[in-house]
């Protein structure tokens, strides 16, 4: 079986018993960064082996892993934080699965996304998820697309690139759209900024731009 294992975005707390367990359990785990998810199995004791699998490799290790669970072994799937597929690699992995009929199955657990829509205020009976927008071909392209939605949109970004996007929402959907700002969800310095598309460009603008971002955009 492949066990797709959410891993914490932020507070190490976040971490569930049975995501723990499992790790211990499999025969082998594939971390989308092998340095960042060693620290992680340190701190739990964790001494499962681990092999790399991220976004420049999928293609080439897919067959490999395939290969394993086919022969009987257990893998897990985690990411550097969150759920891994949700906007970081695994989406190949878990549908070659499917092809050859291996078993998968994901644990409930961290996900930036989720939160960021509770805390937003912002309606989330319907929402929709983009993701990270392209960071150029077919950016603006999407960007017209999302304006012409009627419900909550849902964006992750980089610290490099948030003023841009913001600046970008004003442009294409309109300066009085509410729209939140939440970043470094379940760390020390979880903040969330709020208020209409103009008002939040300003806001950010005096605030610290550091760490990752879900924008939350209001329909």
């Amino acid at each position: 079986m492949l066990y797709i294992v959410p891993t914490p975005i932020g507070n190490l707390g976040d971490m569930t018993l049975r995501a723990i367990q499992i790790l211990k359990d499999v025969s082998l785990i594939l971390a989308e960064d092998t340095r960042t998810s060693g620290k992680l199995l340190k701190h739990f004791e964790i001494e499962t082996p681990m092999a790399s699998y991220h976004a420049h490799n999928e293609h080439s290790k897919t067959d490999k892993f395939i290969e394993l669970l086919l022969g009987g072994k257990n893998l897990a799937l985690i990411s550097d934080a969150g759920t891994p597929a949700i906007s970081d690699p695994g989406f190949m992995l878990v549908r070659s699965c499917h092809e050859v009929h291996v078993k998968v199955s994901c644990l409930p657990g961290p996900t930036a996304l989720i939160p960021a829509l509770a805390m937003s205020g912002i309606p989330c009976n319907q929402f929709y998820f983009e993701g990270f927008l392209p960071h150029k071909k077919g950016r603006q392209t999407r960007l017209k697309r999302l304006a012409q939605l009627d419900c909550t949109i849902a964006l992750y970004e980089s610290p490099y690139r948030i003023h841009k996007l913001l600046k970008e929402v004003v442009e294409h959907l309109g300066p009085h759209r509410q729209v939140a700002v939440i970043k470094e969800i379940s760390k020390i310095y979880e903040t969330i900024i709020r208020g209409t598309s103009v008002e939040v460009v300003s806001a950010l603008e005096k605030a610290n731009s550091k760490g990752e971002f879900v924008v939350i955009i209001g329909p």
